[in-house]
């Protein structure tokens, strides 16, 4: 007999350079879909203007990250330009389950780490068309120093050298067109035939 389309959630796996778009293009498809959701990671860094605890990460001192790591209490992690970052495992398992797809805004070691335990995730890269777009960007969003800037480029050419590990590659160069083909992506995942 054959089954219908998979009723059980996706996990996604969305990586990215600093600037290419890629928490823009997780909002715009939660704001969109119900049956989306943004996993919520830990992560010991202080909250930027505006954002949320609970909402846009769990903000939390180093010294409970480190008891989370002992205590096997994520499904990864990762220390990144200075602070810790990592996604709880129930809180992965639980939204899957309850037939969610879950979204996971995470940097290429995360992403690798995440498929080494969930074999089935689906491992999706954002890119801009190139680095000096990315450059551009990193300057019109005004959040970092120049030094921080030149760290993130650094970054993100180590990054590009990831790209063989993730199944899609997404060009953001025009932000609703990004936010179509990821869509796309996502949803072929309930077609997929189990093995």
């Amino acid at each position: 007999m054959l089954k219908k389309a998979s009723k059980k959630g996706s996990i996604i796996v969305i990586s990215a350079p600093s600037g290419a778009g890629k928490s823009s293009i997780c909002n715009a498809l939660t704001g969109s879909d119900s049956g989306m959701v943004n996993s919520v990671s830990c992560t010991t860094r202080a909250p930027r203007d505006g954002e949320r605890d609970g909402a846009d990460y769990f903000f939390i001192g180093e010294s409970e990250f480190k008891r989370m790591i002992k205590g096997k209490k994520f499904a990864e992690w990762a220390k990144v330009h200075g602070n810790y970052y990592g996604t709880p495992k129930s809180f992965l398992e639980k939204t899957v389950k309850a037939g969610k797809d879950v979204l996971l805004d995470i940097d290429v070691q995360g992403g690798i780490s995440i498929k080494k335990q969930y074999a089935d995730a689906c491992m999706i890269f954002i890119m801009t068309p190139d680095l000096k777009t990315l450059k551009q960007r990193l300057i019109a969003r005004n959040k970092d120093s120049r030094q921080t800037i030149k760290m993130r480029l650094e970054n993100a050419r180590k990054e590009l050298t990831y790209l063989k590990k993730y199944e899609y590659l997404v060009i953001n160069d025009k932000l609703d067109e990004a936010v179509d083909e990821v869509r796309t992506i996502i949803k072929s995942q309930k077609y997929k035939i189990e093995k």
